[in-house]
């Protein structure tokens, strides 16, 4: 059965996602009441919708392998916005701000940052965040800076940093932003350069502007889709048919064996009730879950037969009064990292919680 976003998660569960994206908000920047009501609709008429091109710095890629570089190329795309009197926003890692502000000066404290190390961990909360600091501009034109990438990225987590950037080019067409995604060349090597490149229309290369000829187009690469591991053999699968809270009791008992801690417990167990109750309202089936432990962190996967054709799912920021629908978002909030794979056959998501 197709589905759309999910189910109405309760106003505790809201608000507690709430307070938490907060903190992760840009310096001074309170998401508005009216934030989050772009119009929804399936992930085909959405990326027929976005633009194979862009005019110049609409969604640009620049590609840096020294601080004056960056400084440059960022702090200058930054500048333009500020001589114009217009909402800056830059998320970026701490380092990277501290060359913004050597570069702008006194400037600087016009620009609204955000720690993308925090901000960004699962990268489906930026768009989010960029959203909710546009509507609190209405009107104006906004200049964003984003690092979604850094060499410590895992290879589910770039995976997901290539489907943000694909989906930039669908949740931000027509309104006006301006947009330069800054890659590590040094750091991250060619490979993942030339990945990024492709998700973005436009270039920026020793200061000028061009339209990039190998832009993939608005949906995410195959580095962003290609099929999940296997999970380990031998695991516990708990199937849950008509009551969510046997999957919540299930992840609990299984995450804090494998030694996940408060409070992170319970935001696992907000994202898994989620998404066991989105399955029983939207589809007529039952689910599964499985947890386990790997590499430092604790995984969740939950799968049932539904299909998820709204790319932007959980991805806009929910207004205060909305009814239903958001909670995908709050499952994006809670957890570190999720990964989602969904098709005609049925639906996977895996939630990444570090230990």
């Amino acid at each position: 059965m197709v589905r759309g976003h999910g189910r109405e998660p309760s106003r505790s569960q809201q608000k507690y996602a709430r307070r938490k994206l907060a903190r992760m908000q840009p310096r001074g920047e309170i998401p508005g009441a009216g934030a989050g009501r772009q119009a929804s609709g399936g992930f085909a008429a959405a990326a027929a919708a976005a633009p194979r091109t862009a005019a110049p710095s609409a969604h640009a890629a620049v590609a840096y392998r020294t601080a004056d570089e960056y400084a440059r190329a960022v702090g200058g795309f930054l500048q333009t916005g500020l001589d114009a009197s217009e909402p800056v926003m830059a998320a970026v890692p701490a380092p990277r701000a501290d060359l913004i502000r050597n570069y702008l000066g006194v400037r600087s404290a016009r620009v609204s940052f955000a720690e993308m190390r925090t901000l960004g961990q699962n990268p489906a909360r930026i768009i989010p965040a960029i959203q909710a600091f546009a509507d609190s501009h209405p009107g104006q034109l906004l200049h964003y800076v984003g690092e979604p990438d850094w060499p410590s990225r895992t290879a589910p987590e770039r995976a997901e940093v290539m489907r943000h950037e694909a989906l930039l080019n669908v949740a931000f067409h027509g309104r006006p932003v301006k947009i330069l995604c800054a890659y590590d060349a040094g750091g991250l090597g060619a490979a993942v350069i030339a990945q990024a490149e492709r998700a973005h229309p436009v270039l920026m290369r020793n200061g000028d502007v061009t339209r990039n000829p190998g832009f993939a187009g608005a949906w995410p690469p195959s580095a962003a889709d290609r099929a999940l591991a296997s999970p380990p053999a031998g695991l516990r699968v708990l199937t849950y048919r008509d009551d969510p809270a046997a999957a919540r009791r299930f992840a609990r008992q299984m995450a804090s064996a494998a030694g996940l801690a408060e409070p992170r417990l319970t935001d696992l167990v907000i994202a898994v009730g989620e998404l066991a109750a989105n399955t029983l309202r939207h589809t007529r089936g039952s689910g599964s879950v499985r947890v386990w432990a790997e590499a430092g962190e604790v995984v969740c996967e939950v799968r049932d037969s539904g299909h998820i054709q709204d790319a932007l799912a959980g991805r806009r920021y929910p207004a205060t009064d909305a009814g239903r629908g958001h909670g995908l978002w709050v499952v994006h909030q809670v957890c570190d990292l999720v990964e989602m794979r969904t098709s005609p056959a049925g639906t996977v998501f895996r939630l990444h919680m570090g230990l």
